[in-house]
């Protein structure tokens, strides 16, 4: 991508306050987000649901991201970052509302299906603005910043759905909306750098023949099916075991503040040492986890596990967003369609994890997901090794050609 470039007039960008506003963008889209996941045992048996249409209540927030992933990396482009962020707001806000007072399950998928389709606009526009307006050589940081502040939401999430069983859906999603329209105000405050990158289509989809590009959206897939099935099995197992929803929440409310504080640590390091490094000592974990995940008891060790093991998926996002925006920079792509491809790997993985892996596991128990989650992350961490790069640079060889 070009230099950014600011037009006679236009305000210069504050590097901080934009890391400011892009966290704060993307703590909101991760408490929408989060918020089901302490009442997803109370809507299965208030609405009677199987731990299929559990799955599908998961899933239709990533599926609308999904759906909403290139479109929504187009209208960055076309709209320019801030009215992107600001139409995805207005949409997830509404949607928000429409949830807390939804009372059959055709409303909350509906609502869950909209809030994805905002949030796209919010994560593409918002992580554009941010990758635009930072240095390469701080990018890694930058983004574990926001990622971290992100996975805070994945904080305030469980405990607006954990508030949310005890005072009622309708009130606690109601302040969660009002803070959306705060944020929608909030963004005519921060200056936008002018991106002259491609708009192309057709460019991103040859970006894709990078091994950065390809590897970055291949590790947020990944990361996506791991948290589209922990987030609809680890509740529902936890649930089984005799814990509850605040048990639940303060799991992932554990989990969250340890990855919030390892995201920027990672960027760094990826800053440092490539973007490679961090990803194969998360891989490692991973693997280790999701063998555990299905097996251990009582549910205090669960919560234990669930606290210092989560992490190991959600630090994979921070190198993955890095990868994928230097080769948006190689390609002179705009960071709208790189995040949009970025949206589109993560929704797919979370949708089509958090449909089967309930499905599975009604048919045949808690182990089989999860050994299907260990196997492909150890295939991914085995194709990273040296050997394994060698023999593909030598199957095809312009994967070893220099990127840029």
């Amino acid at each position: 991508m070009g230099k950014n470039q600011r037009g006679k007039g236009a305000p210069a960008v504050n590097p901080r306050a934009l890391l400011t506003f892009v966290s704060a963008l993307a703590l909101v889209d991760t408490v929408f987000f989060t918020a089901l996941t302490p009442l997803l045992p109370h809507y299965v048996h208030s609405l009677g649901l199987s731990k299929t249409s559990a799955g599908v209540l998961v899933a239709a927030y990533p599926f609308g991201t999904l759906v909403g992933a290139l479109p929504g990396g187009v209208l960055v482009t076309r709209l320019g970052v801030r009215r992107a962020v600001v139409l995805g707001l207005f949409m997830m806000s509404g949607a928000t509302l429409v949830f807390g007072f939804g009372t059959s399950i055709v409303q909350l998928d509906a609502a869950r299906l909209t809030q994805g389709l905002g949030g796209a606009c919010i994560w593409s526009g918002g992580m554009a603005w941010l990758a635009a307006g930072t240095p390469a050589d701080r990018r890694g940081r930058a983004i574990g910043v926001a990622l971290g502040v992100s996975v805070a939401g994945a904080l305030v999430g469980p405990i607006l759905g954990a508030l949310a069983s005890g005072v009622g859906t309708a009130p606690a999603f109601a302040v969660a909306t009002f803070a959306g329209i705060c944020l929608a105000v909030a963004s005519f405050k921060v200056a936008t750098p002018i991106d002259a990158a491609s708009h192309s289509l057709r460019k991103a989809a040859r970006a894709l023949r990078d091994p950065g590009v390809s590897g970055g959206m291949w590790l947020t897939f990944l990361a996506g099916i791991s948290f589209g099935a922990i987030d609809v099995l680890t509740p529902l197992r936890m649930s089984a075991l005799g814990g509850g929803a605040v048990v639940i929440a303060g799991a992932f409310l554990g989990a969250a503040g340890v990855e919030a504080v390892l995201a920027p640590l990672v960027g760094r390091f990826a800053d440092r040492r490539g973007r490679l490094a961090p990803v194969k000592v998360s891989l490692g974990a991973a693997i280790a986890v999701s063998l555990l995940l299905p097996l251990l008891r009582p549910v205090g060790v669960l919560v234990v596990l669930v606290v210092i093991g989560l992490p190991a998926y959600g630090t994979l996002f921070v190198p993955a967003s890095a990868m994928i925006s230097d080769g948006a920079d190689r390609h002179g792509l705009h960071h709208g369609l790189g995040f949009g491809l970025a949206n589109l790997s993560w929704a797919s993985g979370q949708a089509v994890a958090a449909t089967s892996s309930g499905a599975i596991a009604q048919a045949t128990g808690y182990v089989p997901p999860y050994v299907l989650l260990a196997v492909a992350l150890m295939v991914t961490l085995v194709a990273l090794q040296p050997q394994s790069r060698r023999l593909m640079v030598r199957l095809r060889p312009d994967l070893g050609r220099p990127q840029g």
